[in-house]
């Protein structure tokens, strides 16, 4: 018995380690080491910061720019769906043009389309927005077309008021709206009424959508005058629907020789710029 006490004072703390290391040997093996991973993550933790979180990668150049191509592409097709919507909606389908060209010093005056003759544009040729008509063809090269504007101050159209047939002219003013002058002393208008072109203009053909009347002055003299709000976006023109003019060899006329056989309102127009004196 003194013997066995001995060998326990001797080898008990030895003997203890062992089993300790034995059993701690058989937890991990049973835990796969979770336990003492644990262990280890909380004796660590006051000691370990706050995770940092990976940042955004910066946003690649070539990405962003077909982004920006892709928003441009959308807008485009929908104002040309928007227009052959238009086109669709008229007797007679012409040839739809971009805008190729606008000078800043002539921005409410004329525009380059990048269609021409090889694609059977002529002088004279109607020029139409969305909503309504915009100019006429002034020049033509084999691939390329001047439009006149409508809203030219030298551009003079004339129109009618399609409820009550008061006619008149518009002239240019540099804007989205035109002044139009009557024939008649005592017009029937009224804000909201319909513009279209007159049966008596010699530039364009009767009946085409021009604007609708903003505001009236009867007492403006010497003739009645009102502000036409015009159908089209002249000032954002980005494509266009040209069609032929049935009356585009009459506007080509020499004034004098045309002058012969117009109504008075209309005698002494000059047939390179509109229908009006």
């Amino acid at each position: 018995m003194y013997a066995l006490r001995r060998w326990w004072d001797r080898n008990g703390i030895r003997l203890g380690l062992i089993a300790l290391a034995l059993g701690s040997a058989w937890v991990v093996r049973e835990t796969q080491g979770a336990a003492v991973y644990e262990i280890y993550r909380f004796l660590t933790r006051p000691f370990v910061g706050s995770p940092v979180e990976p940042a955004e990668p910066a946003p690649d150049p070539r990405v962003r720019e077909l982004e920006q191509r892709l928003v441009e592409l959308e807008s485009q097709n929908r104002q040309l769906q928007e227009l052959l919507g238009y086109v669709q909606d008229r007797p007679s389908q012409g040839v739809v043009a971009p805008v190729i060209g606008r000078s800043a010093d002539h921005w409410w005056q004329q525009v380059i389309l990048g269609r021409g003759s090889h694609d059977g544009i002529q002088v004279g040729a109607i020029v139409s927005g969305d909503g309504g008509i915009v100019g006429r063809v002034t020049h033509v090269t084999s691939n390329t077309s001047r439009v006149l504007l409508i809203s030219d101050p030298t551009s003079q159209v004339g129109v009618t008021i399609s409820r009550s047939r008061n006619m008149g002219y518009i002239r240019g003013q540099a804007a989205n709206r035109v002044i139009m002058e009557f024939f008649d002393k005592v017009p029937d208008v009224r804000p909201g009424d319909v513009v279209a072109t007159s049966s008596y203009s010699r530039l364009f053909p009767p009946g085409l959508p021009v604007g609708t009347v903003e505001s009236v002055n009867l007492n403006k003299s010497p003739a009645p005058e009102a502000v036409i709000a015009l159908s089209a976006p002249i000032s954002h023109l980005e494509w266009v629907i040209v069609t032929p003019n049935p009356k585009a060899d009459a506007a080509l006329l020499p004034s004098q020789s045309a002058n012969a056989a117009l109504p008075l309102d209309e005698a002494t127009t000059d047939s390179a710029t509109g229908d009006a004196p």
